[in-house]
Protein backbone atom coordinates (compact mmCIF):
# COMPACT_ATOMS: atom_id res chain seq x y z
CA UNK A 1 0.00 0.00 0.00
CA UNK A 2 3.04 2.11 0.64
CA UNK A 3 4.58 1.41 -2.28
CA UNK A 4 5.29 4.65 -4.82
CA UNK A 5 3.75 3.17 -7.55
CA UNK A 6 0.92 1.91 -6.13
CA UNK A 7 -2.06 1.92 -9.13
CA UNK A 8 -4.67 -0.53 -7.23
CA UNK A 9 -5.69 2.46 -4.55
CA UNK A 10 -9.10 2.01 -4.34
CA UNK A 11 -8.99 -1.64 -3.58
CA UNK A 12 -6.89 -1.05 -0.82
CA UNK A 13 -8.87 1.78 0.55
CA UNK A 14 -12.13 -0.53 0.37
CA UNK A 15 -9.97 -3.38 2.48
CA UNK A 16 -8.88 -0.72 4.91
CA UNK A 17 -12.84 0.27 5.27
CA UNK A 18 -14.06 -2.85 5.58
CA UNK A 19 -11.48 -3.58 8.57
CA UNK A 20 -12.55 -0.67 10.06
CA UNK A 21 -16.47 -1.41 10.29
CA UNK A 22 -15.66 -5.04 11.57
CA UNK A 23 -13.19 -3.29 14.21
CA UNK A 24 -15.91 -0.85 15.32
CA UNK A 25 -18.82 -3.80 15.08
CA UNK A 26 -16.04 -6.08 17.81
CA UNK A 27 -15.77 -3.15 19.94
CA UNK A 28 -19.44 -2.24 19.81
CA UNK A 29 -20.58 -5.80 21.13
CA UNK A 30 -18.06 -5.99 24.16
CA UNK A 31 -21.24 -4.57 26.49
CA UNK A 32 -18.84 -3.32 28.73
CA UNK A 33 -16.22 -0.93 29.74
CA UNK A 34 -12.63 -2.04 28.53
CA UNK A 35 -8.78 -1.06 29.66
CA UNK A 36 -5.90 -1.60 27.67
CA UNK A 37 -2.84 -3.27 28.32
CA UNK A 38 0.38 -3.24 26.52
CA UNK A 39 4.19 -4.74 27.01
CA UNK A 40 6.48 -6.62 25.70
CA UNK A 41 5.64 -10.14 23.36
CA UNK A 42 9.31 -10.85 24.09
CA UNK A 43 9.03 -12.29 28.07
CA UNK A 44 7.88 -16.11 29.42
CA UNK A 45 5.65 -16.72 32.13
CA UNK A 46 7.88 -16.20 34.96
CA UNK A 47 9.44 -12.80 34.21
CA UNK A 48 7.92 -10.13 36.89
CA UNK A 49 6.35 -8.38 34.00
CA UNK A 50 4.41 -11.57 32.89
CA UNK A 51 3.49 -12.11 36.71
CA UNK A 52 2.09 -8.64 37.47
CA UNK A 53 -0.12 -7.82 34.34
CA UNK A 54 -1.67 -11.33 34.77
CA UNK A 55 -2.36 -10.05 37.98
CA UNK A 56 -3.42 -6.90 37.00
CA UNK A 57 -5.59 -8.78 34.27
CA UNK A 58 -7.07 -10.53 36.53
CA UNK A 59 -8.18 -7.63 39.02
CA UNK A 60 -9.54 -5.64 35.99
CA UNK A 61 -11.88 -8.85 35.02
CA UNK A 62 -13.39 -8.69 38.95
CA UNK A 63 -14.05 -5.25 38.56
CA UNK A 64 -16.30 -5.67 35.50
CA UNK A 65 -13.55 -4.67 32.91
CA UNK A 66 -13.15 -6.21 29.26
CA UNK A 67 -9.10 -6.83 29.24
CA UNK A 68 -7.94 -5.78 25.78
CA UNK A 69 -4.54 -6.73 24.71
CA UNK A 70 -3.08 -6.83 21.23
CA UNK A 71 -3.68 -10.56 21.49
CA UNK A 72 0.02 -11.85 21.35
CA UNK A 73 2.18 -13.49 24.18
CA UNK A 74 4.27 -11.84 26.87
CA UNK A 75 2.68 -9.22 28.63
CA UNK A 76 -0.47 -9.47 26.47
CA UNK A 77 -0.81 -13.27 27.07
CA UNK A 78 -0.62 -12.66 30.94
CA UNK A 79 -2.92 -10.09 30.89
CA UNK A 80 -5.62 -12.16 28.85
CA UNK A 81 -4.50 -15.30 30.83
CA UNK A 82 -5.30 -13.37 34.13
CA UNK A 83 -8.80 -11.86 32.36
CA UNK A 84 -9.91 -15.43 31.59
CA UNK A 85 -9.17 -17.37 34.86
CA UNK A 86 -11.20 -14.66 36.79
CA UNK A 87 -13.73 -15.54 34.78
CA UNK A 88 -13.76 -12.29 32.85
CA UNK A 89 -13.97 -11.04 29.13
CA UNK A 90 -10.55 -11.42 26.90
CA UNK A 91 -9.95 -10.01 24.30
CA UNK A 92 -7.05 -10.10 21.45
CA UNK A 93 -6.47 -7.20 18.63
CA UNK A 94 -4.09 -9.10 16.91
CA UNK A 95 -1.66 -7.89 13.44
CA UNK A 96 -0.67 -9.93 10.30
CA UNK A 97 3.15 -9.91 10.86
CA UNK A 98 6.40 -12.40 9.80
CA UNK A 99 7.25 -13.35 12.92
CA UNK A 100 6.42 -12.99 17.13
CA UNK A 101 2.29 -12.52 16.73
CA UNK A 102 0.17 -15.26 16.87
CA UNK A 103 -2.57 -15.02 19.14
CA UNK A 104 -2.27 -16.33 22.75
CA UNK A 105 -4.59 -19.05 23.93
CA UNK A 106 -6.39 -16.92 26.24
CA UNK A 107 -8.52 -15.11 24.54
CA UNK A 108 -12.48 -14.68 24.26
CA UNK A 109 -12.91 -12.65 21.27
CA UNK A 110 -10.10 -11.84 18.59
CA UNK A 111 -9.52 -10.57 15.35
CA UNK A 112 -6.03 -10.30 13.53
CA UNK A 113 -5.95 -6.68 11.43
CA UNK A 114 -3.90 -6.09 8.46
CA UNK A 115 -3.35 -2.80 9.00
CA UNK A 116 -1.43 -0.98 12.33
CA UNK A 117 -3.40 1.96 12.03
CA UNK A 118 -6.89 -0.03 12.45
CA UNK A 119 -5.93 -1.76 15.22
CA UNK A 120 -4.65 0.69 16.84
CA UNK A 121 -7.94 2.66 16.63
CA UNK A 122 -9.57 -0.20 17.73
CA UNK A 123 -7.15 -0.54 21.11
CA UNK A 124 -8.07 2.83 21.79
CA UNK A 125 -11.79 2.70 20.99
CA UNK A 126 -12.55 -0.14 23.14
CA UNK A 127 -10.76 1.44 26.06
CA UNK A 128 -11.61 3.37 29.51
CA UNK A 129 -7.92 3.20 30.02
CA UNK A 130 -4.59 2.04 29.53
CA UNK A 131 -1.99 0.81 31.11
CA UNK A 132 1.54 0.11 30.01
CA UNK A 133 3.69 -2.62 31.21
CA UNK A 134 7.39 -2.95 30.41
CA UNK A 135 8.06 -3.06 26.57
CA UNK A 136 10.21 -2.31 23.29
CA UNK A 137 9.45 0.00 20.31
CA UNK A 138 5.55 -1.41 19.93
CA UNK A 139 4.92 0.16 24.01
CA UNK A 140 6.41 3.12 23.41
CA UNK A 141 4.61 3.79 20.28
CA UNK A 142 1.26 3.01 21.91
CA UNK A 143 2.43 5.01 24.81
CA UNK A 144 3.34 8.07 22.99
CA UNK A 145 0.20 8.27 20.80
CA UNK A 146 -2.12 7.87 23.50
CA UNK A 147 -0.73 11.13 25.32
CA UNK A 148 -0.51 13.17 21.62
CA UNK A 149 -4.15 11.94 21.18
CA UNK A 150 -5.32 13.50 24.81
CA UNK A 151 -2.77 16.35 24.47
CA UNK A 152 -4.17 17.72 21.03
CA UNK A 153 -7.73 16.81 22.47
CA UNK A 154 -8.75 14.08 19.79
CA UNK A 155 -9.47 11.32 22.36
CA UNK A 156 -10.99 11.70 25.90
CA UNK A 157 -8.28 12.50 28.63
CA UNK A 158 -8.37 8.63 29.64
CA UNK A 159 -5.85 7.14 32.17
CA UNK A 160 -2.38 6.05 30.79
CA UNK A 161 -0.96 4.43 33.53
CA UNK A 162 2.76 2.98 33.69
CA UNK A 163 3.69 -0.02 35.62
CA UNK A 164 7.02 -1.06 37.13
CA UNK A 165 8.74 2.47 38.19
CA UNK A 166 12.08 1.48 37.66
CA UNK A 167 11.64 0.32 33.93
CA UNK A 168 10.16 3.73 33.53
CA UNK A 169 11.36 6.40 35.44
CA UNK A 170 14.94 6.88 33.14
CA UNK A 171 12.33 7.92 30.74
CA UNK A 172 10.01 10.54 33.08
CA UNK A 173 13.28 11.64 33.80
CA UNK A 174 14.26 12.33 30.65
CA UNK A 175 10.77 14.05 29.71
CA UNK A 176 11.01 16.48 33.14
CA UNK A 177 14.73 17.31 32.35
CA UNK A 178 14.85 17.40 28.59
CA UNK A 179 11.63 18.33 26.88
CA UNK A 180 9.88 20.42 30.13
CA UNK A 181 12.80 22.63 30.21
CA UNK A 182 13.24 23.31 26.45
CA UNK A 183 9.54 24.04 26.20
CA UNK A 184 8.49 21.35 23.83
CA UNK A 185 5.93 20.13 26.24
CA UNK A 186 3.90 22.15 28.84
CA UNK A 187 3.89 21.61 32.64
CA UNK A 188 0.29 20.39 32.23
CA UNK A 189 0.94 17.65 30.29
CA UNK A 190 3.08 15.84 32.61
CA UNK A 191 -0.06 15.11 34.35
CA UNK A 192 -1.17 12.75 31.49
CA UNK A 193 0.70 9.99 33.21
CA UNK A 194 0.88 8.32 36.67
CA UNK A 195 3.44 5.09 37.27
CA UNK A 196 3.11 2.49 40.29
CA UNK A 197 4.33 -0.72 41.22
CA UNK A 198 0.92 -1.45 42.76
CA UNK A 199 -2.01 -3.79 41.22
CA UNK A 200 -4.68 -2.19 43.06
CA UNK A 201 -3.64 1.56 42.46
CA UNK A 202 -3.09 0.99 38.28
CA UNK A 203 -6.69 -0.67 38.49
CA UNK A 204 -8.27 1.65 40.39
CA UNK A 205 -6.70 4.48 38.62
CA UNK A 206 -8.75 3.20 35.70
CA UNK A 207 -11.44 2.11 37.50
CA UNK A 208 -11.94 4.98 39.75
CA UNK A 209 -11.91 7.77 36.00
CA UNK A 210 -14.13 5.50 34.63
CA UNK A 211 -17.10 5.72 37.46
CA UNK A 212 -16.33 9.56 38.14
CA UNK A 213 -16.43 10.14 34.04
CA UNK A 214 -12.86 11.92 34.77
CA UNK A 215 -12.10 11.22 30.76
CA UNK A 216 -15.21 13.35 30.14
CA UNK A 217 -14.03 16.38 31.24
CA UNK A 218 -11.85 18.03 28.13
CA UNK A 219 -8.89 20.00 28.66
CA UNK A 220 -8.47 22.40 26.03
CA UNK A 221 -5.06 21.25 24.41
CA UNK A 222 -3.08 24.50 24.70
CA UNK A 223 -0.93 24.03 21.32
CA UNK A 224 -1.94 23.86 17.71
CA UNK A 225 -0.23 20.48 17.84
CA UNK A 226 1.80 17.88 19.33
CA UNK A 227 5.00 18.62 17.36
Amino acid sequence: MLAADDTDLAHHVELIAAEFLTGFRLVAELGRPGVTIFGSARIGDTHPAYLAAREVGGRFAEAGFAVVTGGGGGVMEAANRGAKEAGGLSVGFNIELPFEQAPNRYLDVVHTFGHFFSRKTMLVKASEGFVLFPGGFGTLDELFEALVLIQTGKVLHFPVVLFDTAYWQPLLDFVHQRLLPRGMISPNDLQLLSITDDPDAAVERVVECYERRCAHVIAEPGKEDAQ
